[in-house]
């Protein structure tokens, strides 16, 4: 059996471009139209939307296997949402700075032990968004600092109940999925 990996050029863009325009940005996102010719050679429209931000999640543990979720109700979604401690930070800042912040500001936590565990496209079909999934341990408590547009509420659970509650469908956050799978694959839960 062949390698799919490596039966064909990965840098191979199939798409043309035909012509590109803005249709929207606000200082998140910018939404760009693209006439294009597809893979299959015929005329097409592609919308993708650009973020200004990097996305960022951290899973928070400390000693006794405990972690922090952030709930809060999500407008696009029309419905509450538990999510681990996460944001955005701008392209041009390192990530782990940004990722640090996001914890403190959400759920006032400061760690000594921070690791990247994952790098994902959140939707690759219509966005470019990159993220990053950090482990954070060694942790203190201190205040929080949320955005005035955060409603935010906290709950400390262990983080094996963290994993099950994305095995039972609770948690549907694609950052937060990924997150807690790997950080439960990582330390054992």
């Amino acid at each position: 059996m062949a390698d799919a990996a490596t039966d064909f050029d990965e840098t191979h863009n199939p798409w043309q471009v035909q012509a590109s325009e803005i249709k929207y940005q606000n200082p998140w996102i910018r939404v760009r139209e693209d006439q294009v010719t597809t893979p299959a050679g015929t005329p097409g429209i592609y919308g993708v939307v650009t973020m200004k931000n990097k996305a960022l999640g951290i899973v928070p543990v400390d000693a006794e296997g405990n972690t922090w979720l952030v709930g809060q109700y999500r407008y696009p979604l029309s419905e509450y949402s538990w999510e681990i401690p996460m944001g955005g930070g701008p392209v041009e800042l390192d990530v782990l700075e940004s990722a640090q912040r996001e914890l403190r500001e959400e759920t006032g936590l400061l760690a000594r032990r921070w690791t990247n565990i994952m790098r994902l496209h959140t939707s690759n079909s219509v966005t470019d968004e990159e993220g990053f999934v950090f482990l954070a341990q060694e942790l203190e408590q201190g205040e929080t600092e949320p955005e005035e547009t955060e409603d935010l509420r906290l709950w400390k659970l262990p983080l094996a109940d963290a994993v099950q509650l994305v095995m039972d469908g609770r948690i549907t956050d694609a950052v937060s999925v990924a997150g807690l799978l790997k950080a439960g694959r990582l330390l054992g839960v």
